[in-house]
């Protein structure tokens, strides 16, 4: 098939969660003797320079260049008017062209498109069949903001929330096949009731990448990892360095956490002033920051699909403490693969015993990765999307011959 592919974030290098879902799928999709037509944005030059390296798992690609000033200025201008900001967020009139260009001159056997901030380009498209990875339902996410955020912020984002899913509800019924990354994610979906189709396919890892490397651990020091310019990974970290890294010290006086992940704030720099916290900042591999330690924590308060983080630490066999909210998006038992918690006297608790225990620590690191490599291996997972997609087009080409 001819696959009209387009996604929020630049597909290439997939070293963040907005782009490891959309790389496999064009990965595994040219993979399968399928032509996939990429089309994306980059931020800026740097990340444009980067993006050359998809050639290697597409037939074409196009980049539609942005400045995050102009397009922060687009959103502004949208907050009073019923279209969402993030639609403006994503928009780029030289995208939009070059999307048109090939629609015109291309036979596409099906417009895919990976994520609902970018259906605007091909919503009104009608001959050919198309499917819409929501990922993640934004506008849940923004609705959950608001409950972290001062006034007037909070405001804002119970607005953006709700012109969100409106735009959802919308844009759903423009596509034959509407999917997402979690059963959780599906349920709310499927409360829409738009009478179009759904389902969902899970995100996977990289369990070659990340695994155990037989290298020891210190037991007094656990992980988190994440890019910490992202709200929700400042935010937890915030409160569980405040709240559960000084329960967890009273008993190992020694504990250090190692915070891991790019573009630190000040408030997240200045952990560094808490004994035992270091904040790494980037790095070019996070694999040997997290392996040294005797746990990941993933105490998220707001949390929307799957978090990369606790794939990638339960395939490296590094076990997992997640708060049930996180956990969601998990395929995987919790107590029998990895662990969750709510409280800081809970979260110390967990750790406290993974850190004491080795056999704890390596019942959970084996059973960790063996549910990675059973249930969110990408191939897996890719089979289900490509399922979804030949049935899509088929009940296409039954509609347009009857």
């Amino acid at each position: 098939m001819k696959i009209l592919y387009i996604c929020h974030r630049f597909p290439y290098p997939p070293k963040r969660g907005g782009k490891i879902r959309p790389f496999n799928m064009i990965k595994h999709l040219s993979q399968q003797g399928h032509q996939v037509w990429v089309a994306s944005l980059a931020r800026s030059q740097q990340e444009y320079n980067e993006c050359s390296g998809i050639k290697d798992y597409c037939h074409q690609y196009t980049i539609g260049l942005v400045s995050d000033a102009v397009q922060w200025i687009r959103m502004i201008i949208n907050l009073l008017t019923p279209t969402p900001s993030s639609l403006a967020f994503f928009f780029s009139s030289t995208l939009k062209k070059q999307i048109n260009i090939w629609l015109a001159e291309e036979e596409f056997d099906l417009i895919f498109v990976h994520c609902s901030s970018v259906a605007q380009y091909v919503e009104n498209v009608k001959h050919i069949p198309k499917i819409l990875d929501y990922g993640d339902m934004d506008s849940e996410k923004w609705l959950t903001y608001r409950s972290f955020k001062p006034f007037p912020f909070n405001w804002g984002y119970w607005l953006e929330g709700t012109k969100m899913k409106f735009s959802e509800k919308s844009l759903a019924r423009k596509f034959d096949l509407t999917t997402c990354t979690t059963r959780a994610e599906l349920d709310t979906l499927e409360s829409y009731g738009t009478a179009i189709k759904t389902d969902w396919f899970p995100n996977g890892v990289d369990a070659d990448f990340f695994q155990p490397d037989g290298t020891a651990y210190d037991p007094h020091s656990i992980s988190f990892i994440g890019r910490m310019d992202y709200f929700p990974n400042q935010q937890c970290m915030l409160q569980f360095c405040h709240h559960t890294l000084p329960l967890i010290q009273e008993k190992i006086p020694d504990t250090k956490l190692y915070i891991v992940g790019a573009e630190p704030s000040k408030k997240i720099k200045a952990l560094e002033k808490i004994n035992g916290v270091v904040v790494t900042g980037s790095v070019k591999d996070v694999r040997p920051y997290i392996l040294k330690t005797a746990a990941m924590v993933a105490p998220l308060n707001i949390a929307r699909g799957t978090q990369n983080k606790i794939l990638e630490a339960m395939a490296m066999g590094v076990p997992v403490v997640s708060s049930t909210l996180a956990a969601g998006g998990i395929d995987a038992i919790a107590g029998e693969h990895f662990l969750t918690a709510d409280t800081p006297a809970e979260y110390a608790e967990k750790l406290i015993n993974l850190m004491e225990s080795a056999p704890l620590r390596e019942k959970y690191a084996k059973a960790g990765r063996e549910r990675m490599l059973s249930n969110h291996a990408w191939q897996r997972s890719m089979k289900k999307m490509e399922s979804l997609i030949l049935n899509c087009v088929s009940r296409n080409s039954e509609k347009t011959h009857n």
